[in-house]
C-alpha cells in the first residue's frame, strides 16, 4: 500500500492517506515522469502561501494553534476529497491544510485563520510518491484561492474576539465576580488567567472585603464552568500557567481536597521534569502555600530531588532561597548542606535584601549555618537604617528559631529603632522588646524610651500589652532611675482598671512581674489572693507554672511588703530538685579556706538554696569554722556569706546584669541576713586552680565586691 504524504517548506501541510496499488508498472513510471512538474508546482505554491508561525510540538505531545474553528466536524472531514482520497484519512494537527482537485485550485472548510505549522524535521523519511488524478494545481487557482482565502482572513480577524490576558483583567476589574463576569461572556484559553486575576485583585482588599468577596465568587454561576475548564486544560496548558493557576487556587481558598485542586497537583507531578529554574522557584511558592496531604508530600520528594539534580545550576539567588525555603524541615541533611555550599558560593551576589531573607530562609528548613549567618549579620547590620520593622522582626524571630545569638546584630537592630523611635507604633516597639527578652537582651536606651513612653502616653495598653511590658522589665530587672517609679504606678493602675475582665492567669502574671520589681499594687494583690481565683490557678491551665508565681509571690510578701506578712497561701510543695554545686569550685574554697569553714547545698525558707555558706567576722577580715550542728546561727558578731554560682543565663546578655530571678534571689538572701558573692560557673571552669583561688579569694575579702553585688539588685527607685 502507498501514501500520498504532502510536505510545504514554511507552512507544514500534512495529509496521509491510501492510494490504490498501482496496477501496472507502466502507471508506475508514468507517475514517476511527472514527478519533475509536481515539484515545481509545489516552489510555486510554497512562495504564494503566507507563512504562518512556527509551532513547537511539546514535551506531551501537544500543541498550541490559535485557530477559530467554525463548522469544522472531525467526523466529516474526508467529505470534500474524492472518491480516491475519502478512506482512512488520517489528520496528524487540527490546523492542516485541506486539497481537494478540481478546478477551484484548493479548499479550505471550517477554518477561519490559515496557520501553517513549522517543523524541525520531516515527521517521516518516506519517497515521495504522487497521484496526478488527485492533484491538479495551476496558478491561477492557486492565486485566486490565496486572495479568497486572504478576505476570509480579514473578515475573521474583524469579527474574531481579542484574547483577554491577565493584565488586562487586573486592571478592568475591581472584583471577583468582575473575572468570572468577563470569563462567562467569553471564556478563552487559558483559564490561569482568571484564576491568577481574581487572586491579584483579592490581595488588594481588606479582610473584610476579601472574605466577603470569596463567598460570591464561590455562589457565581460562572465559577464551576472556570473550575471544569481549568481540569480540562491541565494538561495542554503551559507548566508555568499551571502553577500559577494552582497557586492562585490555594490562596483563594478553594479546598485543597476538592477534586479540581487535587487533579492540578497531580498533573503537575506528572510534568514535573519540565521544571527550569523560574519554575522551580514558581513550584516552591506554590508548595509553601499548600497543607500537608499525600499528593503535596509527594510533590514536594519530586521537588527535592529536582533541586539535588540542579542546585548547581541555579543561577539567581532569589530562586535559590525560595527553593531552600520549600523544602522543608524534614529534608535530607546532605541536600540541606548542599544547598548551604551553593548560598556561601553566591554569597558575594547577595543583595541587602537577599542577605536580610536568608534568615527566614534557613529557619524555615531548620538549617543553623553558623557562617552564612554571620556574613548575613554583617551586611544587615551595615545597611540597618531604612529597614522595614517587619523585616526585623523576622529577623529576630528566626534568630529565636535557630538559637543564632549575635550581639553585633541585636545592639544594630535597637539603635536603629531607638534612633528611629518616634517613627514606630509602641505595639511594634513592644513586639521587638519580646524578642529581646527571649534571648535576654537588654536594650537599655530602648527600654528606657519605651518606659518613659508608656508613662506619658499609656492609653494605648490593653490587658495582653500590660502582662507582656510587665513581663520584659520584670525579666530583664530594667530599671531607670527616674522613670521607674511613674511606669510602676500607671502600670499598676492600668491593671486595676482591668480587673473586672482580666483572667486569672494573667492577674497572676502581672502581679508576679510588680513582686519582682518590688512594687505591690494593693487593689491587684487583694484581687489575686481570693480564694476561688486560687482554687482557678491550683487546678486549670499550666498548673506547674502557677505553682511555681504563686511561690514567688509568698515569698515576696512575706520578706518585702510590711503590710501582706501575714498573709499564708496553702500552697503545694515544689518538687525537691538535687542540688549539685560545681565540684572546681568546692575544690577551690578546700584549698583556699579548708574543709571545716564552708558549708555545701544549704536549702533556706521559701524554696531557696544558695550553693555553698561561709561565716566570717563582723569586719569580713577572718573566715570562722562551724560545725554542722551550728550552720544557722543568729550571733550579731558574725557576717554570712553566701556564694552562688550562677550560669551565664541567670545575666542578661553580654552583661553582669542579673536577671528578674536572680535578683530577686540576691535580695531576699540579703533580707534574711545574707551577703552575696556570685560566681561565674563558665569562667572558673576555664581557670586554672592557682587563678582560681585568686579569684574567690578576692570575691570573700573584698568589700567592694559585695557592694557591687547589692548595687546590682536595683531593687527600688
Amino acid at each position: 500500500m502507498s501514501f500520498f504524504f504532502f510536505i510545504s517548506r514554511s507552512d507544514v501541510c500534512v495529509i496521509l492517506t491510501p492510494l490504490k496499488p498501482f496496477k501496472s508498472v507502466s502507471v508506475a513510471r508514468k507517475m514517476n515522469n511527472r514527478a519533475g512538474s509536481i515539484l515545481w508546482n509545489l516552489r510555486q505554491f510554497s512562495s504564494l502561501v503566507p507563512r504562518g508561525r512556527t509551532v513547537r510540538l511539546y514535551p506531551l505531545g501537544f500543541c498550541k494553534p490559535k485557530i477559530v474553528h467554525s463548522n469544522w466536524n472531525p467526523r466529516n472531514r474526508s467529505s470534500n476529497f474524492d472518491n480516491g482520497m475519502q478512506s482512512s484519512i488520517r489528520y496528524l494537527f487540527l490546523d492542516a491544510l485541506l486539497f481537494k482537485s478540481g478546478g477551484d485550485g484548493f479548499q479550505r472548510k471550517g477554518i477561519n485563520t490559515v496557520t501553517g505549522l513549522t517543523v524541525d524535521r520531516l515527521l517521516c523519511r518516506r519517497r515521495l510518491s504522487f497521484n496526478s488524478e488527485h492533484f491538479v494545481v495551476s496558478d491561477d487557482g492557486l492565486k485566486k484561492n490565496h486572495h479568497e482565502a486572504s478576505n476570509e482572513a480579514s473578515l475573521t480577524k474583524r469579527t474574531k474576539p481579542t484574547p483577554i490576558n491577565y493584565g488586562k483583567l487586573t486592571q478592568e476589574c475591581n472584583s471577583l465576580s468582575d473575572v468570572l463576569d468577563i470569563f462567562s461572556k467569553a471564556p478563552t484559553f487559558p483559564s490561569s488567567n482568571y484564576f491568577s486575576a481574581m487572586w491579584t485583585i483579592a490581595k488588594r482588599l481588606s479582610e473584610d472585603q476579601k472574605r466577603f468577596e470569596k463567598q460570591l465568587m464561590f455562589n457565581h454561576p460562572a465559577f464551576s464552568q472556570l473550575c471544569e475548564q481549568s481540569m480540562r486544560e491541565a494538561k495542554i496548558m503551559r507548566y508555568d500557567n499551571l502553577l500559577f493557576s494552582l497557586h492562585a487556587m490555594v490562596k483563594l481558598g478553594i479546598p485543597q481536597n476538592t477534586l479540581l485542586v487535587q487533579t492540578l497537583l497531580r498533573v503537575v507531578q506528572e510534568r514535573i521534569n519540565e521544571c527550569d529554574e523560574k519554575r522551580l522557584s514558581v513550584l516552591s511558592t506554590v508548595l509553601e502555600a499548600m497543607e500537608p496531604c499525600k499528593n503535596v508530600d509527594v510533590l514536594r520528594a519530586g521537588l527535592r530531588m529536582l533541586v539535588d539534580q540542579q542546585v548547581w545550576k541555579i543561577d539567581h539567588v532569589f530562586t535559590l532561597q525560595t527553593v531552600m525555603k520549600c523544602i522543608g524541615k524534614d529534608a535530607p541533611i546532605g541536600l540541606k548542606r548542599k544547598l548551604e555550599m551553593k548560598a556561601l558560593k553566591e554569597l558575594d551576589r547577595f543583595s541587602v535584601l537577599n542577605s536580610q531573607h536568608m534568615f527566614v530562609v534557613l529557619a524555615a528548613m531548620s538549617h543553623r549555618s553558623v557562617v552564612l549567618l554571620n556574613e548575613c549579620s554583617k551586611i544587615v547590620t551595615g545597611n540597618i537604617h531604612g529597614c522595614p520593622f517587619k523585616i526585623l522582626i523576622n529577623i529576630l524571630q528566626s534568630c529565636r528559631d535557630l538559637q543564632y545569638i549575635n550581639i553585633d546584630l541585636f545592639k544594630g537592630i535597637a539603635d536603629y529603632v531607638a534612633t528611629t523611635f518616634d517613627i514606630w507604633k509602641l505595639k511594634k516597639v513592644l513586639f521587638l522588646l519580646i524578642l529581646f527578652e527571649n534571648f535576654g537582651f537588654r536594650p537599655v536606651g530602648l527600654m528606657d524610651l519605651f518606659m518613659k513612653k508608656v508613662a506619658e502616653e499609656p492609653g494605648f495598653l490593653n490587658v495582653k500589652s500590660l502582662v507582656s511590658v510587665l513581663n520584659v522589665y520584670s525579666s530583664l530587672n530594667h530599671f531607670h532611675k527616674c522613670w521607674t517609679h511613674e511606669f510602676l504606678e500607671v502600670m499598676a493602675s492600668a491593671v486595676t482598671g482591668s480587673l473586672h475582665h482580666i483572667s486569672s492567669e494573667n492577674l497572676l502574671s502581672a502581679v508576679c512581674s510588680f513582686c519582682l520589681m518590688n512594687h505591690f499594687p494593693l487593689a491587684s494583690i487583694n484581687q489575686l489572693l481570693q480564694k476561688d481565683i486560687i482554687d482557678e490557678l491550683l487546678t486549670s491551665g499550666d498548673v506547674e507554672r502557677n505553682v511555681h508565681k504563686l511561690h514567688v509571690l509568698a515569698a515576696c510578701l512575706k520578706l518585702d511588703a510590711p503590710c501582706h506578712k501575714d498573709v499564708d497561701l496553702a500552697l503545694p510543695q515544689l518538687p525537691s530538685t538535687p542540688l549539685h554545686p560545681p565540684a572546681k569550685v568546692a575544690a577551690v574554697l578546700s584549698s583556699l579556706l579548708g574543709e571545716g569553714c564552708f558549708s555545701k547545698s544549704v536549702r533556706l525558707p521559701h524554696n531557696y538554696y544558695i550553693d555553698f555558706e561561709i561565716r566570717m567576722d563582723a569586719n569580713r577580715s577572718q573566715v570562722l569554722p562551724f560545725s554542722d550542728v551550728d550552720v544557722v546561727t543568729s550571733a550579731t558578731d558574725i557576717q554570712r556569706v553566701a556564694v552562688l554560682c550562677v550560669p551565664r543565663s541567670a545575666y542578661c546578655l553580654d552583661s553582669t546584669h542579673p536577671r528578674g530571678f536572680l535578683a530577686v534571689k540576691m535580695r531576699h538572701l540579703k533580707v534574711m541576713g545574707f551577703h552575696v558573692i556570685l560566681v561565674n560557673s563558665w569562667e572558673m571552669e576555664k581557670l586554672e586552680m592557682k587563678d582560681a583561688v585568686t579569684v574567690l579569694k578576692t570575691k570573700i575579702y573584698s568589700p567592694e565586691a559585695l557592694s557591687t553585688a547589692d548595687i546590682n539588685l536595683q531593687s527600688t527607685c
